[in-house]
């Protein structure tokens, strides 16, 4: 008998990328191809610099060829003649980089009810759904493939990611995360899915499979045989668990299997002293942060742990770095382009924020202590992929966040072409997509990001995107951004 499921099925194989093919241009819908700058099914990129996301030094001056929503030839830098379907573009003096990857991507807002410039609010928060803004957002920022760990509307983003795929809607590819799993919580968030134990954590993650999710968040009440519940069930399914934990240390989680941790090192909690298992403490991460220090023999421990059960780690600097002021006490300009996108009362909420009191979390003692945590993580040999974890908290806001990620991996002191891969080729590493993207190589899609200037030398250049290419298809940024003017926050 024919699974009633199958179509979702299907697009959760494509989504673990097993059956997933370059999408031809002229499969594009006609809501998808107004969005469009290049639009022939053969391009040729001339003379551009390639950073091809393997963290070697760049390429100067050479041509890409791209065919039917594939790099099919890479070779020196030469004037080309524009055949039949084909689009030439001289890009002397701009660079080419692989799509991002997104790792900690969301297509909700989180609003904040009454939220006021001494930092009070009241409760509940509330996660409305981004289906429209978002997705055009992440593209047009050079996001052609998104995580979307932990989702309020999973059933949404399924057949988001197949409008999307179905050339109907422009947006990344999607790896769909089903609903928070949390344990049982003070219920700040109502929306937040609150596990009754394995059985029902175990029964959780098959429905979700069953309906096309592709992906699992634990979240920070879980306990640890209800993690054990939902790591077992996803595994058994080919699919992965990561976690933005508390009541389970990181290396609790690594021994269960988890594999993924969210946040850098700021949410372990293994070193508090009255830490009680399978409750969230207090203080949270803060205990063990402030403690452990890069070459101390808890944190070679606990790279040591990681490494040995293959935890990827996600980087989240944007989350803290959003919060820090200047010298003359006052938080950094936010780009233009980034508050013309929010919504009239996103914007004024942005405003609240920028006033308000700094809380301890989000100092720069904090955020460098991360850094250099990720830092001597990657050195031990472990796996870091980055994502903003933009919930519009801020200018925290989707695509934005993935280019300040970038850049503040190189105020971590990553180079520019390390901070480039970790945000690109590692996390198709770890979705098990490198053999199709996350690089710039022959017979790969053609995910790619044209951007002026040079960000090998310089990582700010990553703002001046100018064609942004998924499968073959060059969109412009302008049109995506123009279409959502004034909504993210809305819809």
């Amino acid at each position: 008998m024919k699974s009633p499921f199958a179509p979702l099925l299907l697009l959760a194989a494509i989504g673990a990328g097993t059956l997933a093919h370059a999408q031809r241009v002229d499969a594009l819908g006609p809501q998808v191809r107004k969005y469009l700058r290049v639009a022939t099914p053969k391009v040729i990129l001339e003379h551009v610099q390639v950073i091809d996301g393997t963290g070697a030094a760049p390429s100067a001056d050479r041509n890409i060829h791209i065919a039917d929503g594939r790099i099919t030839a890479i070779s020196p830098g030469a004037d080309e003649a524009a055949g039949e379907g084909t689009t030439v573009i001289d890009l002397r003096g701009h660079s080419v980089m692989p799509g991002i990857v997104g790792m900690h991507n969301h297509l909700w807002y989180l609003a904040i009810p009454r939220a006021a410039a001494d930092g009070s609010a009241e409760g509940p928060a509330l996660f409305m759904q981004m289906s429209f803004s978002a997705p055009r957002m992440y593209l047009a920022n050079g996001v052609t493939t998104a995580r979307t760990v932990a989702s309020i509307e999973p059933q949404t983003e399924v057949r988001l990611k197949t409008a999307i795929e179905a050339g109907e809607i422009p947006g990344p590819h999607l790896d769909v995360t089903g609903p928070f799993l949390d344990g049982a919580s003070d219920g700040r968030n109502l929306q937040i899915r609150q596990l009754t134990g394995p059985t029902d954590a175990r029964e959780t993650v098959a429905y979700w499979a069953d309906r096309g999710v592709t992906s699992f968040k634990a979240y920070a009440n879980i306990t640890r045989d209800e993690l054990r519940a939902v790591v077992a069930e996803a595994h058994k399914r080919g699919l992965k668990v990561t976690g933005h934990l508390c009541s389970v240390t990181y290396a609790e989680a690594a021994q269960i299997g988890i594999d993924n941790l969210e946040h850098g090192f700021l949410e372990d909690t293994e070193l508090y002293p009255d830490r009680k298992p399978d409750i969230c403490s207090d203080p949270g991460g803060d205990y063990t942060i402030e403690r452990m220090t890069p070459g101390s023999a808890e944190a070679k421990r606990l790279f040591a742990t990681l490494i040995e059960h293959h935890v990827a780690v996600t980087s989240t600097l944007v989350n803290n770095a959003i919060s820090l002021r200047g010298a003359d006490g006052a938080v950094p300009p936010l780009r233009p382009a980034a508050f013309e996108a929010m919504s009239p009362l996103v914007q004024e909420n942005y405003r609240r924020w920028r006033d308000r009191p700094v809380s301890k979390r989000n100092t720069a003692f904090f955020l460098r202590r991360d850094m250099d945590l990720q830092r001597a993580f990657v050195a031990a040999g472990g796996l870091l992929i980055a994502g903003p974890d933009p919930v519009g908290i801020g200018d925290n806001i989707p695509g934005f966040g993935d280019q300040r990620q970038i850049e503040l991996l190189v105020e971590a002191g990553f180079t520019p072409v390390q901070a480039i891969r970790i945000a690109t080729l590692n996390g198709a590493t770890f979705l098990g997509r490198q053999d199709r993207i996350g690089s710039i190589a022959v017979g790969k899609n053609a995910d790619l990001v044209v951007v002026k200037g040079d960000p090998a030398a310089r990582i700010a250049d990553i703002e001046n995107v100018e064609i942004v290419f998924k499968d073959g298809a060059g969109y412009d940024p302008r049109k995506l951004l123009d279409s959502v003017q004034g909504r993210y926050g809305e819809y």
